[in-house]
């Protein structure tokens, strides 16, 4: 147990219940904190379907934070999913000034994280920020690509004026720094080994998927939209196909391009959103793990399907960089070549062998990726911060908000 307990406030358009790499790296922060002995609140939009003090719960059953704030929210343009956070500078800085931070962390960079920058600077609160999406990819594929150059500037303004920001990856680091950002230190993402695991195998879910314990399943985990790069995974799988044609490409995830790929796909297994156990046995009953996106900052479905004893193509990006070896425990390729990610695809199917060991050895090598670990580290770093310039904000430097 740490000397002395913090309180940390943690501001993220995004949070449990909702279901993305975001929110799951966030609850595994807040619950890592507070069995650590530190107070957690929590400020986040309010869902449609919750009342305005209702707590998250995490996997199992506790209180993710000690206190919870949901502020309105407008759905976010292509992810209906999410919302956006409403709430001024002035009404963050009343809730802290009640119980002031020792520190803040800000998640995502919208108009939710932008107030809470700002009151925590005016409160004299450090502020860590985390690069958590990479928005300005995005762009390009929502017909927003002219906007890239903008939302770059705005992330460099913003995370500059935080006192520290945390990349997932060495190479992200690298990338912000390249795009003028200071300060930024690596904090990366572990895994949760017990959740996910071979052992989770079921042939009832591989019968349903129309497969016997001979055939291969294809399987893709994540959200099903154009940012994903998800047309390279179709293409690789169909020209499998060719060659192995009991194979099964099962998809588990929803997004705007589902209806499109089911009318086209109608022979494709869609297994929709999955969570906990389910998704645990989604992961281990499949074979081979394809992972197209290039516009990831991490992608925890990745050491997912390492813990899931699964053999991963992904490109040199996100958690493959820094976590598979190639032909080691997984198949990484060059960011930009997808005739090269196709062709790997069809090596793994023609070479049982290679496939069996790197599927042992990413279940190996997952079992080193501790969350504990990356708990402690998130500690030093965020506790590093310089301390409060006014400890104890009075009323009167709240009404200047």
């Amino acid at each position: 147990m740490n000397q002395r307990q913090h309180h940390i406030s943690v501001v993220t358009e995004t949070f449990p219940p909702e279901i993305n790499g975001v929110a799951n790296t966030l609850s595994r922060l807040c619950t890592g904190l507070s069995s650590r002995g530190h107070t957690i609140s929590v400020i986040r939009p309010r869902q449609k379907s919750e009342s305005s003090h209702s707590l998250s719960a995490a996997p199992n059953g506790q209180s993710l934070a000690n206190q919870l704030h949901t502020v309105p929210g407008l759905p976010i343009p292509g992810y209906p999913e999410l919302r956006f956070g409403l709430a001024s500078s002035r009404r963050l800085a009343a809730i802290w000034h009640k119980q002031m931070p020792d520190a803040v962390y800000i998640a995502t960079e919208g108009p939710l994280g932008l107030a809470a920058l700002n009151a925590a600077r005016r409160l004299g609160i450090p502020v860590c920020s985390g690069f958590h999406t990479q928005f300005h990819a995005y762009s390009r594929h929502y017909g927003a690509g002219f906007l890239e150059k903008a939302i770059v500037q705005y992330l460099r303004w913003f995370h500059n004026r935080c006192h520290l920001t945390l990349a997932p990856t060495s190479k992200c680091r690298e990338t912000l720094v390249d795009l003028g950002m200071h300060n930024v230190s690596v904090w990366s993402r572990g895994v949760d080994c017990e959740r996910f695991g071979p052992c989770k195998r079921s042939k009832t879910l591989r019968a349903r998927w129309g497969l016997d314990d001979r055939d291969l399943a294809v399987i893709y985990v994540g959200r099903i939209a154009p940012e994903k790069n998800i047309q390279l995974a179709v293409t690789a799988f169909e020209r499998l196909r060719n060659i192995h044609p009991r194979a099964k490409f099962i998809l588990v995830g929803d997004g705007p391009l589902t209806s499109k790929l089911q009318q086209r796909h109608p022979d494709y297994v869609f297994c929709g959103m999955q969570q906990g156990e389910a998704l645990a046995r989604h992961f281990a009953s499949g074979d081979l793990f394809l992972f197209p996106s290039k516009t990831e900052t991490f992608g925890n479905v990745v050491t997912e399907a390492m813990a899931s004893g699964l053999a991963v193509v992904a490109f040199d990006d996100g958690a493959a960089s820094e976590h598979i070896r190639n032909e080691e425990n997984g198949m990484k390729v060059s960011l930009n070549d997808h005739p090269g990610f196709i062709e790997t695809v069809l090596r793994l199917a023609d070479q049982p062998s290679l496939v069996s060991h790197l599927r042992s050895k990413a279940r190996l090598d997952a079992l080193e990726i501790h969350w504990p670990g990356l708990i402690e580290q998130f500690e030093q770093l965020i506790f590093s911060l310089p301390k409060k310039e006014n400890r104890h904000a009075s009323k009167q430097s709240i009404s200047l908000l």
